[in-house]
């Protein structure tokens, strides 16, 4: 009688999908999704329930440059990137990042507590922000970390939500494509702007091969853009046209 029932829940689930998706219809019916916020059950397969999905710190305005989240008047860019333009060509994040709001419990939670769940929830959440642009890049580049870090912490996490990003739009990820050749401090110790970019000059190297002329760079948050800017800075060196900036979350 348990496994009748069980067979016609994931039939149930599995009605009108195609036979790709069959996979993932056995795994929520195994391992059904739960909000990483609250614990109560998640819908359309995220762990994520419906109050929380519409609690979300999430970015109405933002400056198409660098993110920056704007009031629904603001200038088309923001003062700064009007004066200054960043190296990169665009950035953008679905999320407004606080260390304690819902967005800083889910990148902290995956970066240091290794909630490998939020990886699935924010490349998702940053994914379907995305789906149906124009243009889009021919590849993903997660921010690298230097081996001696990767050993630390075991994972990447911007690879590891890179993921799920890849797969969500077909975009191909490109793990290969830079590499972190110092291993630098980590930049929220560092009080200054001059001292963060100091620290990071020069810390990224592209492979030889790389052919690429439109890429994103994934990464969890965005913040003062110092890594972005040294990454992008990197990318252009070795033929990249044009670069963009996709995080979970913008620091405001």
């Amino acid at each position: 009688m348990i496994v009748r029932a069980a067979w016609a829940r994931v039939r149930q689930l599995g009605q009108g999908v195609g036979a790709d998706n069959w996979p993932r219809i056995i795994q929520e019916w195994l391992y059904p999704p739960t909000c990483l916020l609250c614990g109560d059950p998640g819908e359309m397969g995220l762990d994520l329930c419906p109050a929380c999905a519409a609690d979300l710190p999430r970015i109405a305005v933002a400056c198409p440059r660098c993110a920056l989240p704007l009031a629904a008047d603001a200038p088309h860019w923001c003062g700064r990137c009007q004066i200054h333009p960043p190296v990169y060509s665009a950035a953008h994040a679905p999320l407004l990042y606080h260390g304690h709001n819902a967005a800083g419990f889910l990148v902290k939670g995956l970066k240091f507590a290794r909630r490998q769940a939020c990886a699935r929830l924010l490349g998702t959440l940053l994914a379907d922000s995305l789906a149906g642009r124009a243009d889009p890049p021919e590849a993903l580049i997660p921010v690298p970390l230097h081996p001696r870090r990767l050993r630390k912490r075991g994972f990447n996490q911007a690879l590891e939500i890179a993921r799920f990003v890849s797969a969500r739009l077909e975009i191909p990820l490109a793990p290969d494509a830079c590499r972190r050749v110092r291993d630098t401090t980590a930049q929220s110790s560092l009080d200054s702007a001059r001292k963060r970019r100091l620290n990071l000059h020069q810390a990224f190297q592209t492979a030889p091969d790389l052919a690429y002329r439109h890429v994103a760079v994934i990464d969890d948050v965005l913040t003062t853009g110092t890594t972005a800017t040294e990454l992008a800075r990197t990318l252009r060196r070795a033929g990249v046209e044009k670069v963009e900036i996709w995080t979970c979350a913008r620091a405001g």
